[in-house]
């Protein structure tokens, strides 16, 4: 006997309507591993919500159209987004004139739905749809830079998604709910770290500012397992760096802030002391006290990691003679800085790198710090402190400019 596809369909309503008791019965629910062709992973909304930033200091929920996806694109639901101080300062004063944007660039999540071109992350590593990722930069200008082709380009050389102004497409940043990872010539990058959890995802993004700002000091050929390190400021960078360096083997560090909980946190990160400025009035009252912790010596090394020109004014006379220093505090124009060209770097042969966000092969690198850090007990998810849903990034930037806690993050409750 022959049953055509209608008389099968009807015949499976009708069971399914007798075990329900008449009741009519669900649609079931599309899923989808993302091992079909398809590309793509469960229900999909027709829309997305995003924290957009309409004003100084002011976040509103808007809701837009998910477009749709190329064969060079991908969708990712996200999980979460730490906030940054960049976030911080783009709340308060707009000062890259982004208005109105999307921010959030610390962001992860996972890949829900993706283009037929899209086999392999930017290190090569194969991606597919239930895979989590986060993003790194977009050379737009130059789609061709790779992750192995040993330029010295950072970000000031590309734009991350998160900084962007907002356009046609709305989903340009990781304060939302979806973000549209676009291909083709837009020269978005991306790293499939499914093997990390949410946490050490959403860490990731500043903890390459500081493995870029340590291999920077690596290149003085000063910096060794043995030296006398000095880290100025215990905000998350500082305690990113002091991490950083506790995990290439640097135990001699020694933690300067004016805040006694931050500097009790940075203890447990790895430094082995800690001076509180607050409690020394004038430059060489503090210079004597890092000088005494380091029993009578001054540093070998010194990370300036705050945005105070006060502070890098100070670090000098925390650092020996033939001494080196790494600035990478300024991620935007804090103003300038005083110091005595002679006394402070001449006459001392300071040796003196800069250092400003990351490159792409710095984001690959992190993934193997985190790994490390945590198999060594450094306590680095516990920076994350704060945790808000979308609709409440007001408070999450509010506290971030309080100064509340450390790591201020963003997390998708709906996920």
């Amino acid at each position: 006997m022959t049953i055509n596809e209608n008389e099968v369909a009807k015949l499976v309503a009708q069971v399914l309507q007798e075990m329900t008791g008449g009741a009519p019965a669900a649609t079931p629910r599309k899923q989808c591993s993302g091992g079909c062709s398809c590309g793509t992973k469960g229900d999909i909304p027709k829309t997305a919500k995003v924290a957009m930033m309409t004003d100084l200091k002011h976040f509103e929920i808007q809701e837009y159209p998910i477009p749709e996806v190329g064969d060079d694109d991908i969708l990712v639901k996200v999980e979460g987004c730490g906030v940054c101080g960049t976030d911080a300062h783009e709340y308060k004063n707009d000062p890259f004139s982004l208005i109105p944007v999307v921010l959030g660039h610390e962001g992860t999540g996972e890949i829900v739905k993706m283009g037929k071109n899209v086999k392999v992350d930017s290190a090569g590593k194969p991606v597919k749809v239930g895979d989590k990722i986060v993003t790194c930069m977009i050379f737009k200008d130059d789609p061709d830079i790779t992750m192995y082709d040993l330029n010295k380009q950072n970000v000031g050389g590309a734009d991350v998604y998160g900084l962007l102004p907002d356009d046609d497409v709305h989903l340009n940043g990781w304060y939302s709910d979806y973000i549209f990872i676009r291909g083709g010539k837009f020269g978005s990058t991306f790293f499939n770290v499914s093997d990390l959890d949410l946490d050490s995802r959403i860490l990731i993004e500043p903890c390459a500012v500081l493995v870029h700002a340590v291999e920077r000091a690596k290149t003085t050929d000063i910096l060794r397992f043995n030296s006398k390190v000095v880290v100025q400021g215990c905000g998350p960078i500082g305690l990113i760096c002091i991490a950083v360096l506790r995990t290439m083997g640097v135990e001699n560090i020694v933690a300067v802030d004016g805040n006694e909980q931050r500097l009790e946190f940075a203890k447990r990160m790895g430094a082995k002391a800690t001076v509180n400025f607050m409690n020394h009035k004038g430059i060489d009252n503090l210079a004597n006290a890092v000088k005494d912790t380091f029993g009578g010596y001054l540093a070998d090394f010194a990370f300036q990691c705050t945005g105070s020109p006060v502070a890098h004014s100070n670090i000098y006379h925390f650092i020996r003679n033939g001494g080196g220093l790494c600035e990478l505090g300024f991620f935007i124009n804090g103003g300038d800085a005083t110091i005595n060209p002679h006394f402070d770097l001449c006459s001392k042969e300071i040796t003196l790198v800069g250092s400003w966000v990351y490159t792409l092969r710095d984001y690959a690198t992190t993934f193997d710090f985190l790994k490390r850090a945590n198999a060594i007990g450094l306590p680095i998810k516990e920076l994350i402190t704060h945790r808000f849903g979308l609709n409440e990034l007001n408070e999450a930037l509010e506290t971030n400019l309080a100064q509340k806690g450390l790591k201020i993050a963003y997390i998708n409750k709906d996920f």
